[in-house]
This record gives structure tokens, sequence and C-alpha cells, in this order.
């Protein structure tokens, strides 16, 4: 499996690339803007990800940006909805579940931070990817 973790912090990237590169190769952004980038490039050159796994909150570009970049990217290509990548959200947003609305309409998991094994492992699981 193809995996691009797209997270500002350092520690939060440590802990998923930690859990994740079990499941696959790992790919790391700090912002949303480099997420997008290497989205399109990996699409570009043909291998594209199976799992983007991207931080709501980020500076430069956030992560509800750079997902409806990524989704629009898809689209462009005749890519379904049902076919695209498969976006795990990360946030420790704990504000009103309005505000992350238009993130799960386009994710298909939100998980919260810190980022626990047996969330993350369920998550990737419920979306058969393991």
């Amino acid at each position: 499996m193809k995996i691009l973790i797209v997270e500002d912090e350092f520690t939060s990237r440590a802990i998923l690339e930690k859990i994740l590169s079990r499941y696959g190769v790992v790919h790391q952004c700090v912002n949303g803007r480099e997420g997008v980038e290497a989205f399109t490039a990996a699409h570009a050159r043909g291998e594209p990800f199976d799992l983007v796994c991207l931080d709501v909150i980020m500076p430069e570009m956030d992560g509800s940006e750079a997902l409806v970049m990524i989704r629009a990217a898809e689209e462009e290509q005749g890519i379904p909805r049902d076919q695209g990548v498969k976006v795990v959200m990360t946030t420790g947003h704990y504000g009103s579940e309005d505000d992350l609305e238009p993130v799960k309409s386009l994710s298909d998991a939100v998980i919260s931070k810190p980022v626990r094994l047996q969330d993350l492992t369920w998550t990737l699981t419920n979306l058969g990817l393991i």
C-alpha cells in the first residue's frame, strides 16, 4: 500500500508513520500544499496513493482545502468518488460537529488526535485497506 501522511506536527507524523509503515511505503508532507503536490505527482507517474492521512488544521493550506483539491483532481481524471483514494482526516479539534461537516462529506473517515493504534487499525480495516 502507498500511504501519504500530511501532518504539520512532528510527533503526530511520527506516530502515524510508526503505525502505517507496517502496511506499506509511507511518504510524508508537512502541509496541505505539499500534500496536494505529492498526490498529483504520484498520479502523474501512474503510482497513486492508496491512503492519505490528512490533518485538518495546518499552515499554508489546511487539510480541508487540500481535501477539496484532491477530490477535484480525481474528478478531473474521471475517477468516481467510490474509487478514489481513501482519505482519513485527523483532528485535535473538539468544537462543534457542524465545523467538521465539510471534511466528513469528502473524507472516508475522521479520527481524533492523538491517534491511537486501535482507532487507526479499526478505521483501516473498516475501509478495507487491511
